[in-house]
């Protein structure tokens, strides 16, 4: 049986678990695949430390380069992370004409345009499934499945730490701040939390997804990015009295030659299937023309999802090999040709649903001039609540809109602002009614 060598670059928790499943399942492998995958050499820099796996001597490696410059391996999986080394090292092997495996959402975010007509014009594959949702086909299902479809919307829950933190302050009415040291604790989230609960990991995904489903350029710096920080107990309770539940939510949608891409809290009803997701899974709506709605779910995160994600892009690689080589699907899921500059809409323009949460001292005439202030930018109001407990001063009062422009609502959230009737900044929360 052939033998196809493999290395990788970084011997972390994915790296170790694309070794561990290269081992544990080679047999299935072979089977299925026709060949034997190889790992010829590892890279880290820790080799000492016991990965569960028996290791030759010599099959680990402090030196990167050294498994990017080895004549006989044909794939390189780059586990690194990062936009440093790991730039270098995806450099190195595609000059070196190897195929690369990469679960490098932000690097192939900030640089992947470069990267990917660099690896298409050395005929060699760059591939990422494992960048994007853990073990979700969600690359397979929009280059492959979907290829006879134009994709119209794709919303997701693309961070497990933040549904974690969001789905603890559901059930058990904690704060962000406990359940984020809840989240820290168990190992959901880093010491430093900011990529995930600032959105920026979400959107490094959406940003990906974005240019495969709409044939688009990779464009991270217009994505509107909101992180959930200022999420709240009481807001939670509100939305779930109304039916429903606060994700992070990471939305596209293609409409009329402008694409809107966002990344931030929002309110998703009870029917819809991403309302359901809880703890650290992620999941995925997609809406094709040909196949309407779908929805994939699984774990985004984790040694052996993610790492079974990155080994089916090494089998595709592959099955590629054996067939005489080339790029057989395109890595962008579009020719390069066919790849265009598509405008991204800025978040002032969008028209959505909302939810305002004010603190305002309980005399009369508030609401008349709250309701005055969002009449005059067309804002018009769906209900409104108001309860007896004290915040701060004040009373929450809670409103939900009909369809609204964003410029117009930051305009009326600041004259509202600016008025002596409240006790604190004015909350507001996205509303999809469809959830996508």
């Amino acid at each position: 049986m052939k033998k196809i060598n493999i290395g990788i670059v970084g011997m972390g928790t994915v790296g170790t678990g694309i070794a561990r499943l290269m081992v544990q399942n080679r047999d299935v492998i072979s089977a299925r695949l026709g060949a034997q995958l190889v790992l010829k050499k590892g890279a880290d820099l820790d080799i000492e430390r016991d990965r569960g796996i028996d290791f030759a001597p010599g099959q680990l490696t402090t030196d990167p380069f050294a498994v990017t410059d080895d004549p006989d391996i044909a794939i390189v999986a780059e586990m690194v992370g990062g936009t440093g080394i790991a730039k270098e090292v995806i450099d190195r092997a595609i000059d070196n004409g190897k195929h690369v495996v990469t679960a490098n959402k932000a690097l192939l975010a900030e640089h992947g345009n470069a990267l990917f007509e660099k690896a298409e014009t050395k005929g060699v594959n760059l591939s990422f499934e494992a960048s994007v949702g853990g073990c979700m086909p969600i690359i397979k299902t929009i280059r492959e499945t979907l290829i006879s479809n134009r994709i119209g919307a794709v919303a997701g829950i693309l961070n497990g730490t933040c549904n974690y933190i969001l789905t603890r302050i559901t059930n058990e009415g904690i704060t962000f701040a406990e359940a984020l040291t809840d989240a820290q604790e168990k190992g959901y989230a880093e010491a430093d939390p900011t990529l995930d609960v600032g959105g920026f990991d979400t959107a490094h995904k959406l940003a990906l997804i974005s240019a495969l489903a709409y044939g688009m350029k990779i464009n991270l710096d217009d994505i509107y990015i909101e992180g959930i920080s200022g999420i709240t107990p009481l807001d939670i309770e509100f939305a779930r009295d109304c039916g429903y539940r606060i994700k992070l939510l990471a939305i596209s949608k293609f409409d009329n030659g402008v694409v809107d891409a966002r990344i931030h809290p929002t309110m998703v009803p009870f029917s819809n299937q991403l309302s359901t997701v809880s703890g650290t899974m992620n999941a995925v709506t997609l809406t094709g023309d040909g196949v309407g709605d779908m929805v994939l779910f699984g774990h985004g995160a984790g040694m052996m999802p993610t790492g079974t994600a990155a080994l089916s892009d090494i089998a595709d690689i592959a099955r590629n090999i054996l067939a005489g080589g080339g790029i057989r699907v395109p890595m962008r899921a579009y020719q390069a040709a066919h790849i265009r500059e598509i405008p991204i809409r800025p978040i002032d323009e969008i028209k959505t649903h909302y939810y305002f949460r004010f603190t305002v001292f309980d005399r009369p005439g508030v609401l008349a001039k709250i309701a005055g202030i969002l009449g005059n930018q067309d804002i018009s109001i769906k209900s409104v609540h108001q309860t007896e407990r004290k915040l701060d001063g004040g009373v929450p009062l809670f409103m939900l809109t009909h369809q609204a422009k964003e410029a117009h609502v930051k305009t009326a959230l600041k004259e509202i602002s600016a008025l002596d009737v409240s006790t604190q900044k004015p909350v507001l929360i996205r509303i999809e009614e469809s959830g996508h």
